[in-house]
């Protein structure tokens, strides 16, 4: 017994002196957190920004820090889920202390996480939520990413002068906020062009058989299928299209940027497009220095989701060191004052709503490989 209390003490001194040495200190370092979807419907989102983040963190610590002090970036897992959004940026404010948030890449997580930020005057940088409600949550809340108005015109106007088509349907994921807005921005922009939607119909999130909505759209004899969700439904939507002898183009956002829907959806996806903010194809010299770091890290290719962490953490460390201080507000001034931040992806200015101006791509899936088509300039 005496030899069991003795191995018990040892091991809670232990604990108790590498605990405190791993405990964040505000006062030599910076604390940044993170949310993101590490498991859960969307985990390819999430992972691929927290691993683009990381190089970022990297990047700027190998050159000296930020204000004289390493930068510690501290992760919580939302599971996808808006509710664990809002549970972890609050453990991150309240009980880590942070100085910044970075997150998320899903608007309905961000729109949870939003006024939380800003009631507490800790500025968000959404690495990809499109949605325009998001940065409406409050002037500390910021993106690097563009928004649904901009992406849907963007499909438009790829859909209507690319492709030269004129009578689409749409597919759209009624249960979140992102699908709904970019279905709706695309359908005001097409119709403006002249363009006709024939037909809408509706899924939820995690739904897996599509293809009663897939009949009807078929029925209406769309030129094209406009589905905006995100790559899990969007693969499994086009094989069963493809089932159904419905071999129109397909055409979806930037929530089908992850090598999972080339996995998921594989020969079917042939004829298939759509809008996102980078392409690793790219010859300008940070993005190549940037994919090739990312397959030495990582052994794959960095996705649009990537690109848009690693971004987003050199604007907000760019910023922090432009206030020259990690107060809240200070931050919050410099973040709106970036202009011309030469990103990854693209040159990056934040306009008077707290969002990011620049340009889009048109991706097509082609054997096995995410294809650059076009891009569209804002």
């Amino acid at each position: 017994m005496r030899k069991l209390n003795w191995v018990i003490s040892f091991l809670f001194i232990g604990f108790m002196l590498f605990g405190c040495g791993q405990k964040p200190s505000a006062e030599n370092e910076i604390l940044i957190g993170e949310y993101s979807s590490l498991t859960g419907t969307t985990a390819t989102f999430g992972l691929s920004t927290h691993h683009g983040l990381l190089l970022a963190v990297e990047d700027v610590n190998n050159a000296g820090g930020v204000l004289g002090k390493p930068i510690r970036l501290i992760t919580e897992d939302d599971q996808s889920k808006p509710e664990e959004a809002a549970t972890a940026v609050t453990k991150l404010i309240t009980r880590d202390k942070v100085k910044a948030i970075i997150g998320e890449v899903a608007s309905s997580r961000s729109l949870a996480a939003a006024p939380i930020c800003q009631a507490n005057g800790i500025p968000m940088v959404s690495n990809a939520s499109t949605n325009p409600e998001v940065t409406k949550k409050g002037d500390y809340i910021f993106r690097v990413c563009y928004i649904d108005p901009f992406q849907g015109e963007v499909m438009a106007k790829f859909a209507y002068n690319s492709l030269n088509l004129r009578k689409v349907a749409i597919l759209k994921d009624i249960k979140n906020d992102y699908s709904v807005g970019l279905a709706q921005f695309f359908e005001e922009a097409f119709r403006r062009m002249g363009g006709e939607i024939v037909a809408v119909q509706a899924y939820s999130e995690g739904d897996t058989d599509f293809r009663a909505q897939l009949t009807s759209l078929k029925a209406a004899n769309p030129e094209a299928i406009i589905s905006p969700g995100y790559y899990t439904e969007g693969a499994l939507i086009i094989k069963q299209a493809r089932e159904l002898n419905m071999n129109m183009p397909f055409i979806g956002g930037d929530g089908w940027d992850s090598i999972k829907l080339l996995e998921i959806g594989g020969s079917s996806l042939t004829n298939t497009y759509f809008t996102t903010a980078y392409t690793a194809d790219s010859p300008d010299t940070l993005v190549q220095k940037f994919v090739k770091r990312y397959q030495e890290r990582y052994k794959e290719t960095p996705d649009a989701m990537a690109a848009l962490g690693y971004d987003a953490g050199l604007i907000l460390f760019d910023a922090i060191k432009r206030a020259g201080s990690t107060e809240g507000a200070k931050i919050r001034d410099a973040l709106a004052a970036t202009v011309n931040f030469n990103g990854v992806t693209g040159l990056i200015t934040i306009d008077s709503e707290r969002n990011a101006r620049k340009p889009a791509v048109v991706i097509a899936p082609i054997d096995g490989k995410m294809t650059y088509k076009e891009t569209i300039q804002p």
